[in-house]
């Protein structure tokens, strides 16, 4: 499987970061407007329909749909939570996709607290293309960059005020 990282270090405490990504609006915020992206439903670990405000908690499983630069058919998935845990100084969950664009895919995000008013957020995404699977995995960064770069901008506009 290939893989992308990507970090950034933000101008707010670890609890604000850690806060703002662990509900489903935070995901909103940050999701590039090209992306087109919708929030079609958000069921926590029993099953039962969740609101914007929830923790996203594992179990959690968020139906989701877009259509990058309104091109072609809507693509639609399910992002499941898979972990969440918060330790001293650090924090990390994982979510991973499925019935999505991408055969797999990865994505945990890591958050550690620098010093006592920043923080540190690391993207990585390990995922597998569709139709060329390994072979050209390595090429994933050229549609990744841009859109985690505009994530993390945002991530900072958001948070830094």
């Amino acid at each position: 499987m290939a893989t992308y990282q990507r970090e950034v270090r933000v101008d707010a405490p670890l609890s604000e970061v850690w806060e703002f990504h662990s509900r489903i609006d935070g995901l909103e915020a940050l999701t590039p407007d090209w992306m087109h992206l919708r929030v079609e439903g958000v069921h926590g670990p029993d099953g039962g329909l969740l609101g914007d405000d929830a923790v996203l908690d594992p179990g959690t499983a968020v139906r989701m749909s877009m259509r990058p630069f309104d091109v072609g058919p809507r693509q639609r998935w399910t992002s499941r939570i898979v972990r969440r845990e918060e330790g001293e100084g650090s924090a990390v969950f994982e979510d991973q996709m499925e019935g999505g664009p991408f055969p797999e895919w990865h994505h945990t995000h890591y958050f550690y607290a620098d010093g006592d008013d920043r923080t540190l957020l690391r993207d990585r995404v390990e995922y597998r293309l569709p139709v060329v699977g390994d072979l050209f995995g390595p090429l994933g960064w050229v549609g990744f960059e841009p859109m985690f770069r505009d994530r993390h901008r945002r991530t900072k506009r958001i948070l830094e005020g």
